[in-house]
């Protein structure tokens, strides 16, 4: 990358904060070293240290690519492996600060330019997005295995198809009938002949709540996956309804990850 104008005051500030938050003292110096930073600060706060060193290598340089090149090696997707929407919500906090500086850190782990918000709310518009909205949810790594390159494009369109299609795959793997939709999880999740059941199906309330999620994964197929495969993306206004349907898959595969398979 080319010379990176120096960060602020205020926003190196944010970034050591947000930065200390992304992992334990131990990795923060482990990338300072193998980054060729000295931390002189004698701080051992984490996010301190960080702002010492950063202010200390702007003035030395005089630009920002050291931040940048620390942020990009501390940041790294594989550290996030099994942790996808940990590493989406730091990348979107991280994105609104640099939109200040006219950077986006992309969700491949590098860095590209893009021009340079004014405002706040500008700021802020630019990160108004799915992965921001995954903070506080579990989102299930069979959900991520669907659609992870869709989610890397930002392509939320089809990250939603993809992971119900997924939804459905997964229990054909599981229960060897090859299905789909409605006529799968008839088949499957049958309360009287069932090939895989949500519990032991010993009392009612252990029926109902089997029949409840054969209908709740129904209805999912239903929603979810089959408008979408009909509707022109043109026309799709499913953005800030995206997280619920992955929230909702993620519960699903859940469900399906403590299933027992009923016949011998």
């Amino acid at each position: 990358m080319s010379a990176v104008s120096s960060f602020s005051e205020g926003q190196i500030e944010a970034l050591s904060r947000l930065l200390g938050e992304c992992g334990s003292g131990t990795d923060i110096t482990r990338v300072l070293n193998d980054r060729g930073l000295v931390d002189g600060s004698m701080e051992s706060t984490k996010w301190r240290r960080l702002y010492w060193v950063f202010l200390d290598s702007q003035r030395q340089l005089g630009c920002g690519n050291r931040v940048v090149d620390f942020i990009q090696s501390y940041l790294t997707p594989a550290r996030f492996v099994g942790r996808s929407s940990e590493f989406e919500i730091q990348r979107q906090e991280l994105n609104l600060i640099l939109a200040f500086s006219g950077l986006e850190f992309g969700a491949d782990g590098k860095f590209r330019t893009r021009e340079t918000a004014t405002t706040l709310d500008e700021a802020e518009q630019r990160t108004r997005t799915i992965r921001a909205k995954f903070a506080g949810r579990r989102i299930h790594p069979e959900v991520i295995k669907y659609c992870r390159a869709e989610l890397l494009q930002e392509n939320y369109f089809h990250a939603v198809f993809e992971a119900a299609k997924g939804l459905a795959q997964r229990i054909r793997d599981m229960s060897s009938v090859q299905l789909d939709g409605a006529a799968l999880v008839d088949q499957v999740f049958s309360v009287d002949r069932p090939i895989l059941a949500f519990n032991t199906l010993q009392t009612e309330t252990e029926r109902s709540e089997h029949k409840g999620f054969a209908a709740l994964l129904k209805g999912c197929f239903s929603a979810v996956r089959n408008p979408l495969a009909h509707q022109p993306k043109l026309l799709w206004q499913g953005e800030d309804d995206a997280a619920d349907y992955l929230s909702l898959i993620s519960l699903l595969h859940r469900k399906l990850d403590d299933c027992v398979w009923t016949r011998m």
